[in-house]
């Protein structure tokens, strides 16, 4: 279990990497993109600038998993941005959805080395 939690958290990392620095250097070719919710959105995300924030919050994490400092804060980090990847895909792009399950399966397999680092949060009272 211990290597494949290895293996997850380096994908996790090489991923968030990868598709983060993306949204700042715009190095993949971006498909034109379908009238609708889903256009609306991308195009208000760009507009605003609110993407950098997005992309800073997937960088700066996935560093965090590549050297293997500080996981449990970068694993907590990313937590709110998978589920926006999940809700994403759920509601305005379903053919994406198998790559964001993919992301989820590589944290819960992360995650499991340093559940005790979140086991705080799972307590009913303080």
């Amino acid at each position: 279990m211990k290597i494949a939690a290895t293996i997850a958290r380096y994908l996790l990392g090489a991923v968030f990497l990868f598709f983060g620095s993306n949204m700042f250097l715009h190095f993949l070719p971006m498909p034109p993109l379908p009238p609708g919710p889903m256009r609306q959105f991308t195009e208000a995300m760009a507009t605003s600038h609110y993407a950098y924030g997005v992309a800073f919050f997937q960088v700066a994490p996935a560093i965090l998993l590549l050297v293997n400092r500080y996981v449990p804060l970068a694993l907590a980090l990313l937590a709110p941005v998978i589920v926006n990847i999940c809700l994403f895909h759920i509601t305005m792009a379903p053919s994406g959805l198998p790559q964001a399950v993919l992301v989820v399966v590589l944290w819960f397999l992360a995650v499991h080395p340093v559940r005790s680092a979140f086991a705080g949060l799972l307590k009913q009272r303080a």
